[in-house]
Protein backbone atom coordinates (compact mmCIF):
# COMPACT_ATOMS: atom_id res chain seq x y z
CA UNK A 1 0.00 0.00 0.00
CA UNK A 2 2.81 2.44 0.75
CA UNK A 3 5.43 3.55 -1.74
CA UNK A 4 9.07 2.69 -1.01
CA UNK A 5 12.04 2.04 -3.22
CA UNK A 6 13.41 -1.54 -3.08
CA UNK A 7 16.55 -0.33 -1.32
CA UNK A 8 14.35 1.35 1.31
CA UNK A 9 12.34 -1.70 2.37
CA UNK A 10 13.90 -1.64 5.87
CA UNK A 11 13.35 2.08 6.26
CA UNK A 12 10.87 2.69 9.12
CA UNK A 13 9.34 5.67 7.30
CA UNK A 14 6.40 5.16 5.01
CA UNK A 15 5.12 7.26 2.13
CA UNK A 16 1.45 7.22 1.21
CA UNK A 17 -0.39 8.96 -1.58
CA UNK A 18 -3.22 11.22 -0.44
CA UNK A 19 -5.75 8.64 -1.69
CA UNK A 20 -4.02 5.80 0.18
CA UNK A 21 -3.88 7.83 3.37
CA UNK A 22 -7.53 8.92 3.05
CA UNK A 23 -8.54 5.25 2.63
CA UNK A 24 -7.13 4.55 6.11
CA UNK A 25 -10.12 6.44 7.46
CA UNK A 26 -12.21 3.41 6.51
CA UNK A 27 -15.65 3.92 7.99
CA UNK A 28 -14.55 6.21 10.81
CA UNK A 29 -17.27 8.85 11.16
CA UNK A 30 -16.41 12.53 11.08
CA UNK A 31 -16.97 13.82 14.59
CA UNK A 32 -16.53 17.52 13.90
CA UNK A 33 -19.51 19.58 12.83
CA UNK A 34 -18.93 22.16 10.04
CA UNK A 35 -19.64 25.08 12.42
CA UNK A 36 -17.30 23.66 15.03
CA UNK A 37 -14.59 23.13 12.43
CA UNK A 38 -14.73 26.75 11.29
CA UNK A 39 -14.00 27.87 14.87
CA UNK A 40 -10.86 25.73 14.95
CA UNK A 41 -9.28 27.29 11.86
CA UNK A 42 -6.99 30.30 11.93
CA UNK A 43 -8.16 33.42 10.13
CA UNK A 44 -6.14 32.98 6.93
CA UNK A 45 -5.96 29.18 7.04
CA UNK A 46 -6.80 27.25 3.86
CA UNK A 47 -7.66 24.10 5.80
CA UNK A 48 -11.05 22.70 4.76
CA UNK A 49 -13.33 19.98 6.05
CA UNK A 50 -12.39 17.59 3.20
CA UNK A 51 -8.73 17.78 4.24
CA UNK A 52 -9.71 17.12 7.84
CA UNK A 53 -11.63 14.01 6.71
CA UNK A 54 -8.86 12.74 4.42
CA UNK A 55 -5.75 13.64 6.42
CA UNK A 56 -6.47 14.57 10.02
CA UNK A 57 -9.11 11.96 10.81
CA UNK A 58 -6.83 9.02 9.83
CA UNK A 59 -3.95 10.74 11.64
CA UNK A 60 -6.03 11.10 14.80
CA UNK A 61 -6.98 7.45 14.50
CA UNK A 62 -3.31 6.41 14.25
CA UNK A 63 -2.36 8.67 17.17
CA UNK A 64 -5.18 7.19 19.22
CA UNK A 65 -3.76 3.71 18.53
CA UNK A 66 -0.29 4.89 19.66
CA UNK A 67 -1.65 6.49 22.82
CA UNK A 68 -3.67 3.39 23.70
CA UNK A 69 -0.67 1.10 23.12
CA UNK A 70 1.66 3.33 25.16
CA UNK A 71 -0.82 3.43 28.04
CA UNK A 72 -1.31 -0.34 27.99
CA UNK A 73 2.47 -0.87 27.99
CA UNK A 74 2.91 1.58 30.85
CA UNK A 75 0.14 -0.14 32.83
CA UNK A 76 1.69 -3.59 32.23
CA UNK A 77 5.10 -2.28 33.27
CA UNK A 78 3.66 -0.79 36.48
CA UNK A 79 1.92 -4.07 37.27
CA UNK A 80 5.09 -6.08 36.66
CA UNK A 81 7.27 -3.75 38.76
CA UNK A 82 4.64 -3.27 41.46
CA UNK A 83 4.61 0.50 40.95
CA UNK A 84 1.56 2.43 42.08
CA UNK A 85 2.23 5.84 40.51
CA UNK A 86 -0.05 7.75 38.19
CA UNK A 87 -0.62 7.33 34.49
CA UNK A 88 1.95 9.21 32.40
CA UNK A 89 0.49 11.61 29.83
CA UNK A 90 1.21 11.12 26.15
CA UNK A 91 2.70 14.28 24.65
CA UNK A 92 2.47 15.15 20.96
CA UNK A 93 4.67 17.93 19.59
CA UNK A 94 3.94 19.81 16.38
CA UNK A 95 6.84 21.69 14.81
CA UNK A 96 7.26 23.91 11.79
CA UNK A 97 8.03 27.38 10.53
CA UNK A 98 6.00 30.45 11.39
CA UNK A 99 2.52 30.71 9.87
CA UNK A 100 2.40 27.20 8.37
CA UNK A 101 -0.71 26.02 10.25
CA UNK A 102 0.72 24.50 13.44
CA UNK A 103 -1.97 26.08 15.61
CA UNK A 104 -4.83 24.99 13.34
CA UNK A 105 -3.35 21.49 13.14
CA UNK A 106 -3.09 21.35 16.92
CA UNK A 107 -6.66 22.58 17.48
CA UNK A 108 -8.13 20.14 14.93
CA UNK A 109 -6.15 17.21 16.33
CA UNK A 110 -7.11 18.18 19.87
CA UNK A 111 -10.80 18.17 18.94
CA UNK A 112 -10.57 14.87 17.05
CA UNK A 113 -8.44 13.07 19.65
CA UNK A 114 -10.77 14.11 22.48
CA UNK A 115 -13.59 12.19 20.75
CA UNK A 116 -11.85 8.82 20.58
CA UNK A 117 -12.90 6.18 23.07
CA UNK A 118 -12.46 6.25 26.05
CA UNK A 119 -12.74 10.05 25.71
CA UNK A 120 -9.22 11.09 26.73
CA UNK A 121 -8.47 14.46 28.26
CA UNK A 122 -6.59 16.39 25.58
CA UNK A 123 -4.96 19.69 26.49
CA UNK A 124 -3.30 22.14 24.14
CA UNK A 125 -0.23 24.10 25.20
CA UNK A 126 1.41 26.46 22.74
CA UNK A 127 5.13 27.15 22.77
CA UNK A 128 4.43 30.89 22.44
CA UNK A 129 4.17 31.04 26.23
CA UNK A 130 7.74 29.81 26.47
CA UNK A 131 9.17 32.69 24.45
CA UNK A 132 11.34 34.95 26.54
CA UNK A 133 9.43 38.07 27.64
CA UNK A 134 9.65 41.02 25.24
CA UNK A 135 12.00 42.92 27.59
CA UNK A 136 14.48 40.01 27.55
CA UNK A 137 14.25 39.64 23.78
CA UNK A 138 14.92 43.37 23.34
CA UNK A 139 17.80 43.39 25.85
CA UNK A 140 19.42 40.37 24.17
CA UNK A 141 18.85 41.71 20.63
CA UNK A 142 16.55 38.81 19.75
CA UNK A 143 13.38 40.63 18.63
CA UNK A 144 14.17 39.89 14.96
CA UNK A 145 14.77 36.24 15.91
CA UNK A 146 11.45 35.83 17.73
CA UNK A 147 10.21 32.31 17.07
CA UNK A 148 13.68 30.93 16.42
CA UNK A 149 15.13 28.47 18.97
CA UNK A 150 17.28 31.09 20.71
CA UNK A 151 14.19 33.19 21.53
CA UNK A 152 12.66 30.48 23.73
CA UNK A 153 13.22 29.82 27.40
CA UNK A 154 14.12 26.20 26.73
CA UNK A 155 14.91 25.47 30.37
CA UNK A 156 11.40 26.58 31.36
CA UNK A 157 9.84 24.54 28.53
CA UNK A 158 11.79 21.39 29.44
CA UNK A 159 10.95 21.87 33.12
CA UNK A 160 7.25 22.20 32.21
CA UNK A 161 7.34 19.03 30.07
CA UNK A 162 9.20 17.14 32.82
CA UNK A 163 6.63 18.21 35.40
CA UNK A 164 3.77 17.09 33.15
CA UNK A 165 5.41 13.71 32.46
CA UNK A 166 6.16 13.29 36.18
CA UNK A 167 2.49 13.82 37.05
CA UNK A 168 3.13 16.88 39.19
CA UNK A 169 0.10 18.98 39.95
CA UNK A 170 -0.66 21.72 39.37
CA UNK A 171 1.52 22.45 36.36
CA UNK A 172 1.25 25.93 34.88
CA UNK A 173 2.16 27.01 31.37
CA UNK A 174 2.90 30.68 30.73
CA UNK A 175 0.33 32.54 28.64
CA UNK A 176 1.32 34.60 25.60
CA UNK A 177 -0.76 37.47 24.24
CA UNK A 178 -0.81 38.08 20.50
CA UNK A 179 -2.23 41.54 21.30
CA UNK A 180 0.77 42.70 23.37
CA UNK A 181 3.27 40.25 21.79
CA UNK A 182 4.44 39.36 25.27
CA UNK A 183 4.03 36.92 28.13
CA UNK A 184 1.02 37.82 30.29
CA UNK A 185 2.21 38.17 33.90
CA UNK A 186 0.51 36.01 36.54
CA UNK A 187 -1.63 34.07 34.07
Amino acid sequence: MDIRAPDQRYNPYRIFSREQWAALRNDTPMTLEPGEFSQLRSMHDRLDLKEVEEIYLPLSRLLSIYVDAAQRLYYAQRQFLGIRDRKVPYIIGIAGSAAVGKSSTARVLQALLARWSPRPKVDLVTTDGFLFPKAVLEREGLMQKKGFPESYDRARLLSFLSDVKAGRSPVRAPVYSHLTYDIVPNQ
